[in-house]
């Protein structure tokens, strides 16, 4: 790869060599819908001169050239009148990450993988009005080199397949419920058998029985034992983007709150760069897309809230040690402080106790859409949940919404279960796509139902 020029102006120079690829393939009854394989590559700089950036790609430009563009565009930034030139804070990185997985999967090879399961599906549960599976999977290979001596090669690699079981409730309406598997890799690394996948599919089926003669949910205020899905998505969502150093310094309440109780003290968070319990994660990044050496964020500790995610230049504007958080989803996108491994950490509590200690409350098991804002409050879609009626499971319950402060609803948390669910198969949205992985343990604690 070629060096950044030294110009002797720009104080901070990257530039990135960056590989895409995709497969998605998506089956309807039986019938393949959708069968698509992409590819798409690039070379991007990026300045900073004049406590201004310049950006600058192509898909197959030519590192030297990319760089001086970037600076010209730097400087045209800088006609918008003087700034301060920040000494960018995070060092270097030198160093090769590669995935090391089973060879791929042929189109055909997928292709029969998903025929078996719907046939599975179609014997086993006759019942069924539908089955949807989508399979994809995608892999990310990038080089850096730093005008601070960074020279790192990172791949990310991911898959995931979507289960979707549809039936009818007794008047005819459809209902549906998705199970989704994900994990580091390419489908190959992915088991996706009938063996291995029918105690899953049976579990799928028996809860979508349920909800076929689901009941209202009693809206307002109530206790709830939220499954890991649900625990992974309060913290990507209505925690981990108001603890992103760029939403922070654009006015978000956590900007206030560092080293104030957010959470009782059954909770710490943390956004995990590359390993988790002495295992890599699912997203594992060990030098960020600035070449900064990339470390663990720990956003919550014990209830406090104590730290913030960061890039060179936020870290700078507020006086952090840089996590290694700036990350670029294409080839032609510039880096943005993102999440990568965000998780709660588990406690010490059995769920199956967490439930029996609920006298009137609900089970929220599946979650299939969530939005949030900076001041953390939240409201997201549940697709699964059950009463809970003197410690004991009820009757499954209609698709219903849980909202409200995530600061109010982690303080209200008086449980924490000892297991930990991690998944890396949704994309985060923040002005570009971003695969992350999200974890946690179940929690119990107090939100709004929707509901009659």
């Amino acid at each position: 790869m070629d060096m950044p020029l030294n110009t002797g102006v720009a104080r901070y120079t990257e530039t990135r060599r960056h590989e895409l690829r995709k497969t998605r393939m998506v089956m309807i009854d039986g019938q393949l819908a959708i069968n698509s394989r992409s590819s798409e590559g690039g070379v991007s700089a990026r300045v900073y001169d004049g406590g201004y950036w310049g950006f600058a790609s192509a898909p197959d430009g030519v590192p030297a050239e990319l760089e001086r563009q970037a600076l010209r565009n730097a400087q045209a930034m800088g006609r918008f009148g003087a700034r301060p030139a920040l000494a960018l804070p995070g060092g270097s990185y030198r160093g090769e990450h590669r995935f090391h997985g089973k060879p791929a999967l042929s189109a055909q090879d997928c292709a029969d993988r998903l025929a078996a399961l719907h046939d599975f599906c179609q014997r086993q549960y006759p019942g069924l009005k539908s089955t949807r599976f989508l399979l994809q999977d995608e892999h990310h290979s990038k080089g850096l080199v730093t005008s601070l001596g960074g020279d790192s090669l990172a791949s990310i690699q991911r898959a995931m397949c979507y289960v979707t079981l549809i039936a009818e409730d007794e008047h005819g309406a459809p209902v549906e419920l998705v199970e989704v598997l994900s994990g580091k890799g390419s489908l190959a690394d992915l088991d996706l058998s009938v063996a291995t996948l029918a105690p899953l599919l049976d579990e799928l089926h028996g809860h979508l029985q349920a909800k076929r003669q689901a009941v209202p949910a009693s809206g307002g205020l109530h206790t709830v034992v939220m499954a890991p899905a649900l625990a992974g998505m309060l913290a990507h969502e209505a925690m981990g983007h108001p603890c992103e150093a760029d939403i922070v310094l654009g006015g978000a309440i956590t900007g206030d709150l560092l080293g104030q109780r957010v959470a009782s003290d059954k909770v710490s968070m943390v956004d995990f760069a590359n390993s988790f319990q002495g295992r890599e994660t699912m997203i594992p990044v060990y030098a960020d897309d600035e070449g900064t050496p990339a470390r663990d964020a720990v956003l919550i500790d014990k209830g406090m809230l104590s730290s913030f995610m960061s890039s060179r230049e936020t870290a700078a504007r507020l006086g952090l040690v840089p996590s290694g958080s700036a990350r670029a989803y294409a080839p032609g996108d510039e880096p943005l402080v993102r999440m990568r491994n965000t998780a709660i950490l588990p406690g010490t509590d059995a769920l199956a106790e967490m439930i029996a200690g609920v006298d009137e409350g609900y089970l929220l098991m599946k979650t299939g859409n969530g939005q949030a804002d900076s001041t953390t409050e939240f409201m997201f879609g549940i697709s699964l949940a059950y009463e809970i009626r003197k410690g004991r499971l009820g009757r499954a319950i209609r698709d219903t919404t849980v909202s409200g402060s995530a600061i109010k609803v982690l303080q209200s948390v008086d449980a924490v279960s000892d297991d930990m669910v991690w998944n890396c198969s949704g994309y985060c949205g923040k002005k570009q796509l971003m695969v992350v992985s999200m974890g946690g343990p179940a929690l119990r604690a107090q939100a709004q139902i929707g509901g009659e």
